[in-house]
């Protein structure tokens, strides 16, 4: 009889539970087979993540409860989750070559990596306010650790540890504004919050201020990004292209979901801070990318300024909006991946080079790989018909329909502003001396490569399922 009772209860969060006990047998594998066990469990990681993709795409397309009320399964917890695990596969994929070296086969690392996912996981299904505490601290106390893997390198370690001190407080402000809610509303489902939070009040203007100021944090948004060039510059490149890429869509994932189920009632206060949020974000990520020689600290500001866009669409507050912001996430998912499985691959014989000069004249050297990755920076920049134009191009359509105007204009004009730095490299490629060659691309590496660029390159000729499903997981929300 418990089994009957036990089973749909369990059923809504099997994803999470198969990576959390998964995670925790390769820990035993690793700990009584040593670093030797890194390749293995790598795979054995992949596999995991695979496995908990195809149990998301399995479920009912109806929204489901448990634990309660805290925990909930609808169409956008599962279009962000396969999103998630998609991002966090592909992360492992592409760390085959980092972790084949002597000194860095630490077993941990892939196994960090599923338990940070069971935690995204946790976060896009998170009903309540401590559900989502535990998803965003199950995510970011391994993603700390991983920051900080390579422990020879001063940077790797600074990384880590600037990471974790601006980590804490960004938590202990969305703490502090949690319970400002709670006091507020007396609830701490979301759906208990929408109630109370009709009656407004000071103190839940202020737990709403410090609530999105936490989760600002996490997906480095102006004014909470400064965390971001340094971890992106100082963690070994795989690792920095797993934080740009599945962390960044659970977040998004999660204050897509707080805004617009805890506090419909409110709309106009939290849509100021959004608006504020989002202009600043594109306003520093075009502009103080200009500068930047590093391609890793480029593509931090160029994450930061994506952000930006991304929040243009739940400015909007509508169906459109969120329906814009998941097409956005899931085309930038594509296109940062795919530029990193270039920054991975830059390597010569001494070991990885990280300058945007070292690029230069690739076109000559790997004509096919300049191709794609000229590509996907013109996707980055949004320039039409490669997929990137689309995704600016919904948000802002949200963007206009719902009467920002201005806000649709500023996205305009900082694109173009961002278009520069993303032409600068191109011009590196094409027409720059050629630098020393490049090592020879890896398999996985090209793999994810040619699959990414054809994602890019091809979406317009048909983007009806990705269009369709953002939309339906979109209503799946009001």
């Amino acid at each position: 009889m418990t089994n009957a009772v036990e089973l749909p209860l369990l059923y809504p969060a099997m994803p999470e539970i198969v990576l959390a006990v998964g995670a925790m047998v390769l820990v035993l594998i690793g700990a009584f087979r040593g670093d030797r066990s890194t390749g293995a469990v790598g795979g054995f990681a992949v596999m995991l993540l695979i496995a908990a993709g195809v149990l998301v795409a399995l479920m009912p397309s109806e929204t489901v409860t448990t634990f309660g009320g805290s925990f909930v399964v609808d169409s956008f917890a599962r279009f962000f989750k396969l999103l998630v695990l998609i991002g966090s596969a592909t992360a492992v994929l592409m760390s085959t070559d980092f972790l084949s070296t002597e000194d860095r086969r630490k077993f941990e690392y892939p196994v960090l990596i599923v338990l940070s996912t069971t935690g995204m996981l946790m976060l896009v299904s998170a009903a309540d306010l401590i559900a989502l505490y535990l998803g965003l601290e199950l995510m970011s106390l391994a993603l700390y650790v991983v920051a900080a893997i390579d422990r020879d390198r001063i940077k790797s370690t600074e990384a880590g540890l600037k990471y974790f001190v601006l980590g804490a407080l960004s938590s202990g402000m969305l703490l502090y504004g949690a319970s400002l809610i709670y006091g507020s509303t007396g609830s701490v489902t979301f759906a208990g919050i929408a109630q109370g939070a009709a009656a407004g009040g000071v103190g839940l203007t202020f737990g709403l201020v410090f609530l999105l100021a936490g989760l600002c944090f996490k997906i480095s948004a102006v004014p909470f990004h400064m965390w971001t060039p340094d971890v992106y510059e100082g963690a070994p490149t795989p690792i920095t292209a797993f934080f740009a890429a599945a962390p960044k869509v659970a977040a998004i994932a999660v204050f897509v979901r707080v805004t617009m189920t805890a506090f419909p009632t409110v709309g106009p206060q939290w849509q100021q801070i959004v608006v504020f949020v989002s202009i600043a974000s594109m306003a520093l990520g075009s502009f103080a990318a200009i500068g930047q020689t590093n391609i890793k600290r480029l593509m931090a500001y160029s994450s930061i300024g994506h952000v930006g866009f991304a929040l243009v669409g739940l400015a909007a507050g509508t169906v459109e909006g969120v329906q814009g912001v998941m097409i956005y996430m899931a085309i930038y998912l594509a296109m940062t991946l795919g530029t990193f499985a270039v920054i991975i691959a830059m390597k010569r014989e001494e070991g990885p080079v990280e300058e945007i000069a070292d690029l230069a004249g690739l076109a000559r050297t790997k004509p096919g790989v300049a191709f794609v990755l000229g590509m996907m920076l013109f996707s980055l920049a949004g320039i039409p018909p490669l997929a990137g134009f689309f995704a600016k191009f919904y948000v802002f359509l949200a963007a206009v329909n719902a009467g920002l105007y201005a806000l649709a204009v500023i996205g305009v004009v900082t694109s173009v502003v961002g278009a520069y730095y993303y032409l600068a490299i191109v011009k590196v490629m094409y027409f720059d001396e050629p630098a020393p060659a490049l090592s020879p691309m890896r398999g996985e590496l090209g793999l994810v490569l040619t699959v990414t660029g054809l994602f890019v390159i091809l979406f317009f000729v048909y983007p009806a399922p990705l269009v369709n499903a953002a939309a339906a997981a979109a209503k799946s929300l009001f």
